[in-house]
């Protein structure tokens, strides 16, 4: 794997290094929030593992901006707040998993190779699945409950990238920056689409709506 470390603990880092790099891992380090993301969006790495306390910049901030920018490397936090709340507020900014320190080194790695197991099904497989919804990528069929669904191309797009984070909710400007890149069009556009999304899928319903916040694809058992 190709990870970028987000840490400013030399001594961890360097841990990291010595452990990750003999077992074939290549490291890249960052020391403050800034450096971060200069690499993070220039870089193409397998998985960020991101320390919250930070010089110049909260983690959470920094995996914030990360989604809203359209990174999609999944990411692993690493704290020593290890309340529930300090968790949701992690899930919430974007990342993938959430380790305590101290932690194990080989915990660490197996829980970058999950993260690393589950992006390569959901981009390889072909098959998304929430439910009883279905998505096929390589033939874009879209089916729930053995209905075949035809949706135009934007919102194809939209289900697409909702499926593939699912169960996360995914921030309103972390969607359009998937879809429409760097020039995403204007609000009620976006809620066209949403409309359209929302109605092909038909009932029960599976896409919510977080006001202020973003949407979510999820299974009716985890409402």
């Amino acid at each position: 794997m190709y990870i970028l470390v987000i840490e400013d603990n030399p001594d961890l880092v360097a841990n990291l290094y010595d452990f990750l790099g003999n077992r074939g891992h290549t490291i890249d380090a960052a020391y403050d929030a800034f450096s971060g993301l200069k690499f993070a969006f220039e870089g193409n790495y397998d998985a960020i593992v991101l320390d919250l306390m930070l010089p110049g910049m909260d983690g959470l901030e920094v995996c914030a901006k990360l989604r809203e920018g359209g990174v999609l490397i999944p990411i692993l936090i690493l704290t020593a707040r290890d309340t529930l709340d300090n968790k949701l507020d992690g899930f919430a900014s974007g990342a993938d998993d959430y380790l305590v320190k101290p932690f194990a080194l080989k915990e660490l790695e197996a829980r970058l190779l999950a993260l690393q197991r589950r992006t390569d099904r959901a981009y390889t497989s072909g098959r998304l699945s929430v439910a009883d919804l279905t998505f096929e990528s390589h033939t874009l069929r879209v089916e729930r409950g053995g209905r075949r669904i035809e949706l135009p191309p934007i919102p194809l797009k939209i289900l697409e990238f909702l499926m593939t984070k699912s169960p996360r909710v995914v921030t309103r400007e972390e969607l359009e920056r998937a879809v429409w890149g760097d020039s995403p069009p204007d609000s009620d556009a976006l809620r066209a689409h949403m409309h359209v999304l929302r109605s092909a899928i038909g009932e029960p319903p599976l896409l919510r709506t977080l006001r202020g916040i973003g949407y979510q694809l999820v299974a009716l058992d985890a409402h």
